[in-house]
């Protein structure tokens, strides 16, 4: 009687890359060094990876076992993910994991877009299976736990914080979004912008607009616009409060685990400060999350605090749009815009929010960047200032970009002309600031496309 060896049968989806399952039969054979790299995974991973791009997590050799190399066929199946860490392995096609392995190669390809030459996300791809493979077994046993975070100040336009998380957490962060949020986006009101597909700030400015010109039937009646703002939004989101939310649509006890440990984690614990003392210290103490209590606060710079802040103030808008009964309303982050014919209802509705934002989310409005003036004075919302017939650009982020162009090196211009060309082009009337862009431009050096939309290199 022969007995026979039954693999586990597994599914294979071509187009994303699976990391290869050690199957109950293995050979402690060590393959020639020269033999050692596969590209088997290459084309699945993405057409433009060359052929051995990717180290294959088994090193596999073509040559036939010589004489006396022993196999078994009862040892447990383990891969090696580095030299003495042995992870057991869980399949990609077993249905009881929390996740699947296709799911979190999509995570980890979208957190890679656009940034692939960075230095994280090549160290993270010299053993892409590997790492891969041992982020998947971490969280579906449960081990995960974020690492630490760089961070960092900018000045522009103004100080804050800005924390980056390793990239091994970000694919983490990719797979929360990419598992929860089309359920909050179906959810979300139509004007809330921001850290959602096909809503950033081009949108909301054409979305403003287009309130302004309903609510004064194309610039002949009046009307008022009440802007506000709430103060040290990230610094203090209430953590239990968001968990809350959080909970209410998202059932599964894997995926709401997943989000607690992402949402309570403190950065703090471990963290990696980059620039100079005398930087740092331009970021006021009430806006610095080192200030924060443990149970408030999210890291700017992830993509989860993003979402967590839409989720957070998505009460905020279904208590505007539903209890206020307000009909024109716009919100990006956490600037918002209500208009109305009355500025005396407009008043009522500040009062109300003022006295609902700290009750029921642990918010606040800060008072000095509250505007109520007439819309015909123009709105400057989102780096876009509407007025009668006409969308121009901020006169601020025109005159930022005409220093800067000045001063910059050479080497950087060509870049960073084509991006403040882009920015100006959204505002519907801007030919007159694409002009003063182009002239700084033509003097430096570059030739300009006659619509004023791009620049080319000169060549000698």
């Amino acid at each position: 009687m022969k007995a026979k060896v039954l693999t586990p049968d597994r599914q294979l989806n071509l187009v994303l890359p699976l990391a290869h399952e050690a199957t109950d039969m293995r050979t402690t054979d060590t393959a020639a060094p020269g033999l050692a790299r596969s590209g088997a995974v290459s084309p699945p991973i993405g057409t433009r990876l060359r052929q051995g791009d990717v180290d294959s997590k088994h090193r596999r050799s073509t040559r036939a076992t010589t004489p006396g190399t022993r196999t078994s066929t009862t040892a447990t199946p383990t891969t090696t993910t580095s030299p003495g860490l042995a992870v057991p392995l869980v399949s990609s096609a077993d249905s009881t994991a929390p996740c699947s392995f296709q799911a979190l190669v999509q995570a980890y390809l979208d957190c890679r877009a656009n940034k692939r030459n960075t230095a994280s996300a090549l160290q993270f791809e010299q053993a892409l299976e590997a790492n891969l493979w041992a982020l998947y077994q971490r969280l579906c046993d449960g081990s995960y736990r974020p690492g630490r975070s760089i961070c960092f100040v900018v000045t522009r336009p103004k100080p804050r914080e800005v924390w980056a998380a390793e990239f091994t957490d970000r694919i983490v962060h990719h797979l929360l979004y990419n598992h929860i949020a089309p359920r909050f986006h179906a959810g979300f009101v139509a004007t809330s912008c921001a850290c959602i597909p096909g809503r950033g700030t081009l949108d909301a400015a054409q979305k403003l607009e287009h309130s302004v010109r309903s609510i004064t039937q194309n610039w002949s009646r009046p009307a008022h616009y009440l802007k506000m703002d709430l103060a040290n939004f990230f610094v203090a989101i209430d953590k239990p409060i968001l968990l809350a939310q959080l909970a209410r649509r998202v059932h599964e006890p894997w995926w709401l685990d997943l989000a607690r440990t992402i949402l309570f984690h403190d950065p703090r614990a471990e963290v990696e400060l980059r620039g100079s003392p005398a930087k740092l210290a331009l970021v006021p103490p009430h806006k610095s999350l080192f200030n924060a209590p443990a149970v408030t606060g999210l890291p700017i710079g992830n993509l989860s605090s993003q979402f967590f802040a839409n989720v957070h103030l998505d009460a905020l808008d279904q208590h505007v749009k539903h209890q206020l009964r307000a009909r024109h309303y716009v919100r990006y982050v956490d600037d918002f815009i209500l208009l109305h014919e009355s500025p005396q209802w407009l008043n009522q509705a500040r009062a109300d929010i003022e006295a609902w934002l700290p009750e029921h989310l642990g918010a606040c409005v800060n008072p000095s960047k509250t505007i109520l003036q007439p819309v015909a004075r123009g709105i400057d919302f989102v780096g876009h200032v509407i007025k009668p017939w006409r969308r121009t650009t901020r006169p601020r982020t025109l005159a930022t970009a005409l220093r800067r162009l000045e001063r910059m090196p050479a080497e950087d211009l060509h870049t960073a002309g084509n991006s403040y060309l882009g920015l100006l082009r959204q505002a519907s009337h801007s030919h007159a600031d694409q002009a003063q862009v182009a002239r700084l431009l033509r003097r430096r050096g570059h030739a300009v496309a006659g619509d004023l939309t791009k620049i080319y290199r000169r060549t000698t």
